[in-house]
């Protein structure tokens, strides 16, 4: 299914975390915290200025980004959990 998220929204896939401590404790999946990194899937046009004019978007997919703990809506599509967020919920690109 192909799916184009509008205006400013994005379409996040999480990336996971690592699965052991620093110490090798491997950490069972009711203590792991849902990641706040994620890779880009798909973006909208963009946001649009009271005049109308269109304001582009800052990321691109394919970028990996930081986005805030309770930031986006969760969906699945095609069985994949994904998110969708405005692009203001994102904190940052990973370089």
């Amino acid at each position: 299914m192909a799916f184009k998220p509008l205006h400013d929204r994005v379409l996040v896939r999480r990336i996971e975390g690592d699965e052991k401590t620093k110490g090798g404790l491997i950490i069972p999946d009711s203590a792991k915290e849902k990641p706040a990194e994620g890779e880009i899937i798909s973006v909208g046009e963009g946001a649009r200025k009271d005049s109308g004019e269109l304001i582009a978007p800052s990321v691109k997919k394919g970028d990996r980004v930081l986005f805030g703990k309770w930031s986006g809506t969760e969906v699945t599509l095609d069985g994949k959990e994904l998110l969708i967020m405005k692009e203001s919920d994102i904190l940052g690109i990973i370089a």
